[in-house]
């Protein structure tokens, strides 16, 4: 096929992987419509070695599979998948999925990336700027297009500052704390956390050995959410991590008049109790700089490289650990 037909007819596919499961889109080449998803609630495991290549191939290449059945005339020219520590833990996906991927389908274009280039790139595209990508974690990255200005998503052991798991985490904590009597706990908290997860004492034993801890704290942030409106520990936390956030936007967004921030993923799906004390943080932290509502998601940031891999009109710059590219774009 030649690479004019091989862009209009051929098929991208846009992976986003996250501490709560992850999100498969099958897209045309031409234009990045979407023409299917998939979505498993099963985070990618992660090991010694890093994230799991194996565990991760187990639940895309069949999804794939059933995707593209209905296209099976259309070959798959690029791929593009970000994942949640890909910059730190990564190491096994840049070296196993590429040839995992030529195996399958034939494809020789590949974006592996992280979670919070899929964000740029579905909230603002190719154009410079920052972005916020909040979920169960958190990370905040910049660029002028030439390079990038990265803060924070550094796991929930580390960092993610003001994340999901960070805010279901301090309100965990401010539950054990009224169970005990101490100073800063907070008896609805208490009560929401053993309606969750069942009675304080057995929290640790219940949390700990999970191999998804993260998502687990995460599940927790809501509940905060729901009680800040009348609890004071709780709107503390919510104000607390609205702080970090603004923080890691200061952080990664770039300088000089003319620069946007965009905040997207399910953590600012929270509403104002934590988006009133955010933006009233970065219009102290980031004076100039506008913010943005998002264009689309991390799935759509995936797709949107996949089919700019393809097209060879990808702009966003490579760096070893955030955005690398195996193959190169169509001729």
């Amino acid at each position: 096929m030649d690479p004019v037909n091989e862009r209009s007819e051929g098929l991208v596919v846009g992976v986003d992987s996250g501490g709560s499961g992850l999100r498969i889109a099958l897209a045309g080449a031409g234009g990045g419509a979407v023409l299917g998803t998939v979505a498993s609630r099963e985070p990618v495991r992660t090991g010694a070695g890093g994230i799991s290549a194996a565990h991760f191939l187990e639940q895309v290449l069949p999804a794939v599979r059933g995707l593209a059945e209905p296209y099976a005339s259309r070959p798959v020219v690029a791929v593009a998948v970000g994942a949640a520590g890909m910059a730190t833990l990564g190491d096994e996906l840049r070296a196993e999925l590429p040839g995992a991927f030529a195996g399958a389908w034939g494809v020789r274009r590949v974006a592996l990336a992280a979670d919070g280039v899929t964000a740029y790139a579905g909230a603002l595209g190719q154009r410079p700027g920052a972005v916020v990508a909040g979920g169960t974690g958190m990370i905040a990255l910049g660029t002028d297009l030439t390079a990038w200005r990265r803060a924070d998503g550094w796991g929930h052991l580390l960092g993610d500052c003001g994340g999901g798991a960070w805010i279901g985490r301090a309100g965990l904590e401010a539950a054990m704390r009224a169970y005990d009597g101490r100073r800063g706990g907070s008896v609805p908290l208490l009560a929401r956390a053993e309606k969750l997860f069942g009675p304080a004492a057995g929290l640790p034993g219940a949390l700990y050995p999970r191999t998804d801890r993260a998502a687990v704290l995460a599940s927790f942030a809501p509940e905060v959410g729901r009680c800040a409106g009348e609890d004071p520990v709780a709107a503390d936390i919510l104000a607390r991590a609205a702080g970090h956030v603004a923080e890691a936007a200061a952080a990664a967004c770039p300088g000089g008049p003319g620069a946007v921030v965009a905040l997207t993923g399910g953590l600012f799906g929270m509403g104002d109790a934590l988006l009133v004390p955010l933006r009233a943080a970065l219009g102290e932290l980031v004076p100039h700089a506008r913010e943005v509502p998002p264009a689309g998601d991390p799935l759509a940031g995936a797709v949107g490289l996949a089919t700019a891999l393809a097209g060879g009109t990808l702009r966003l710059p490579e760096d070893p650990a955030l955005l690398r590219v195996f193959g190169g774009p169509a001729a």
